[in-house]
């Protein structure tokens, strides 16, 4: 699969995810043969007053490639010149957030809200495709609510604006994740455009995967939530793309010392005292379903440093291989 000049090795992708996409999670993925990944959203104001902690985001190395910059924002000026920023950046893609549902974002006209003026939305993609060198993709909602579903509208819009790939997630801003993502908005626009599509919303499941893109046609397929504590989906619906056969679920040892691999790696990138905060999320997505992990959840959310985690985990599945 290609995205514009950027060849994909396969068509199984991370989805832009804030507080969840960062370096270490996104090398977690590559490992898993995750065919592109994509980066926290960046906010372009930020970027273009050369904000640190925005800067501290960008960080891309050599061995998670292609990688895909997502930036956000409503003023096609900021946009632009953001763009015209990123052409410096070592991303191969960059991409356009019109699907954040986040109060914070949609209070000031970005993310989703921004599907609400369509004449702006043109504006702003039409300013990113002129200052960016490198392919520029654009993720969108359904639409705003159930009275306002445009996105058919708004992909006729992004293609004639130059942009080359389309993302969708199957939900308007109003149901944020909640019920049922809607795959026949996404088998739509497929339909009404010739850029590649890309789908997305409530792949859980290899079986879901296969599901989506039959049901769709979609060129390719963007996991989000069913990617937490489960990097390993990338690899299991490659593998069955390529063989038909389903691998099995990974282990319990392979979960717990994921787990403490990430938590290093964050460690490494972000420092201890913020990575051992940050990765409780991510612990809590590694543990989830496994015997007993409520009560090693919990305590982990207390413990402060790396050894002391590192140590609760490997006690934890001792403790569980024993019982076995």
């Amino acid at each position: 699969m290609k995205i514009g000049n950027v060849e994909l090795k396969n068509k199984v992708f991370l989805s832009p995810m804030a507080g969840v996409t960062d370096l270490p999670f996104r090398l977690i993925c590559k490992e898993q043969n995750c065919g592109l990944l994509y980066t926290e959203m960046i906010n372009a104001k930020a970027l273009c007053y050369d904000d640190e902690n925005t800067k501290k985001m960008l960080k891309i190395e050599e061995a998670e490639q292609p990688v895909a910059v997502q930036i956000f924002g409503s003023e096609p000026e900021f946009m632009g010149r953001a763009a015209e920023i990123m052409n410096d950046y070592p991303n191969e893609i960059l991409d356009i957030n019109m699907g954040c549902p986040a109060p914070k974002v949609i209070k000031n006209g970005d993310g989703s809200a921004l599907m609400r003026n369509p004449k702006l939305a043109e504006e702003v993609l039409k300013a990113v495709v002129k200052n960016s060198k490198k392919p520029v993709t654009l993720k969108i909602r359904k639409g705003w609510d159930g009275e306002h579903i445009n996105a058919v509208e708004i992909a006729k819009i992004a293609e004639a604006s130059g942009i080359s790939a389309l993302a969708i997630h199957g939900r308007t801003r109003e149901q944020y994740y909640s019920g049922k993502a809607d795959w026949d908005i996404i088998s739509q626009i497929k339909k009404s455009i010739s850029i590649p599509v890309i789908g997305n919303g409530d792949i859980f499941t290899v079986e879901d995967s296969i599901n989506m893109l039959d049901k769709t046609n979609c060129d390719a397929i963007m996991i989000g939530r069913g990617s937490q504590g489960n990097p390993w989906i990338f690899k299991r619906i490659n593998h069955y793309m390529q063989t038909g056969e389903i691998l099995p679920e990974p282990t319990l040892e392979e979960k717990i010392n994921t787990a403490i691999k990430h938590l290093g790696m964050a460690v490494d990138e972000h420092g201890e005292y913020v990575a051992v905060r940050e990765m409780r999320k991510h612990i809590a997505w590694y543990l989830k379903g496994l015997r007993n992990s409520a009560r090693v959840r919990d305590e982990i959310n207390k413990i402060e440093t790396y050894e002391e985690v590192v140590s609760k985990l490997n006690g934890y599945m001792d403790d569980c291989l024993t019982l076995e």
